[in-house]
C-alpha cells in the first residue's frame, strides 16, 4: 500500500507538530521500522512461530508456557462459553491451543499484549486513547464472529482475528503520538492523521506479522462499501459489515440506513427484520465474546 502524501510544513505550532509527527511516520513506514511498542517477548516469539505453517503444537505450547499470563489467557479463551462449545473444560495448555486452533492463539497473545502495552509507563498519557481504540477493535472483532458462524462459510475464529487486527495501524499511531502532546489540542488534526495513515500502518504491520492473504485484502478492502466480486460472502464483507454493526448497533434505524446500498450486507440479505433479529439474539455472545477479548 502506498504511503499517503506529505504537505508542505505549515506556519501554525500544532500543524508544526503534525507535519513532524507525520514525517517520522513516513520515515518509519519507509524503513519499514514498524512495530507496536511494549510488546511482550512471548507474544512476538508466538506471532513470529505462527507464520511458519508447518509449526508444530508442541512449539507453540513451549512459548505460550514461558509466560504464564499469556498461558492463561489461552485457558480463559479455550474454556469460555463462546469458543467452548463442547462444554468440558480444558485443564492444560496443548489442548487449550488445540481446541482454540492457532488464530485464536494470535488473537489470545494480542490480546495479552494490548494489557501490557496498556500498563507500560511510557505510554500512560495515551492509555485511555489505547483503551477506547482496543475496545473499538473487540466490539468489531465479535460482530465478525458472529456474522461469520451465521451468514457465510467464513472460518468465524479468522474473522475474530482480522477484527481485532483491522485498525492496529491507529493502536500504532496512537502509542507513537506520546511524544507529541501537541497533536491533542487539535482533535481533527489527530483523527485526520489516523485516518490517512492508519491503513498504510496497518497493511506494514500485518506484512511484518505473517497473515494470509484473505486478512490482508479484509483489512485493505472493508471500507469499500460497493465493493463487487464473484461468489458469496467473504472475509471482507464479513469485517465491513461488523465494522457498522460496532459503529451503529445502539441505532437501529441509522444502521438500517447505512447498510443500504452496502453490497456486503445485499449479500448477507440483512434486510430490518434480519437484523432486528440479528441483534436480540446475539447480545450475550456479543457479552461473552468481548469479555473473553478485554485486555
Amino acid at each position: 500500500m502506498a504511503q499517503p502524501e506529505i504537505q508542505t510544513a505549515p506556519a501554525s505550532a500544532v500543524d508544526q507538530e503534525a507535519f513532524a509527527f507525520v514525517q517520522m511516520l513516513a520515515e518509519e513506514l519507509s524503513k519499514g521500522q514498524i512495530e507496536l511498542p511494549s510488546f511482550p517477548d512471548a507474544a512476538i516469539k508466538v506471532r513470529q512461530a505462527l507464520t511458519d505453517e508447518e509449526v508444530s503444537i508442541e512449539k507453540v505450547q513451549r512459548l505460550v508456557s514461558s509466560e504464564p499470563a499469556l498461558a492463561a489467557r489461552i485457558m480463559q479463551m479455550a474454556n469460555s462459553a463462546a469458543l467452548n462449545h463442547t462444554g468440558k473444560k480444558i485443564l492444560d495448555v496443548k489442548s487449550a491451543i488445540a481446541r482454540i486452533g492457532f488464530n485464536l492463539v494470535r488473537s489470545a497473545s494480542l490480546v495479552f499484549a494490548m494489557a501490557q502495552m496498556r500498563k507500560a509507563e511510557s505510554l500512560a498519557p495515551v492509555r485511555e486513547l489505547l483503551h477506547a481504540h482496543w475496545q473499538r477493535s473487540n466490539k468489531v472483532a465479535a460482530f465478525c464472529h458472529i456474522l461469520a458462524k451465521r451468514f457465510s462459510k467464513v472460518n468465524p475464529d479468522t474473522a475474530l482475528l482480522t477484527g481485532l487486527l483491522h485498525g492496529v495501524g491507529r493502536l500504532y499511531i496512537i502509542s507513537r503520538s506520546v511524544r507529541h502532546p501537541q497533536l491533542f489540542t487539535n482533535a481533527a488534526a489527530f483523527v485526520g492523521i489516523e485516518r490517512e495513515w492508519g491503513p498504510a500502518i496497518t497493511d506494514a504491520l500485518l506484512g511484518n506479522w505473517g497473515l494470509d492473504g484473505a486478512v490482508l485484502d479484509a483489512v485493505r478492502d472493508y471500507e469499500d462499501l460497493a465493493r463487487v466480486h464473484e461468489g458469496g460472502t467473504d472475509l471482507t464483507d464479513v469485517l465491513a459489515v461488523g465494522a457498522l454493526l460496532a459503529s451503529l448497533h445502539e441505532y437501529p434505524d441509522a444502521l438500517e440506513l447505512n447498510l443500504q446500498n452496502v453490497t456486503a450486507a445485499e449479500r448477507m440479505q440483512l434486510d430490518r427484520p434480519t437484523l432486528d433479529q440479528l441483534l436480540a439474539d446475539s447480545k450475550t455472545e456479543m457479552g461473552i465474546l468481548q469479555a473473553a477479548l478485554t485486555a
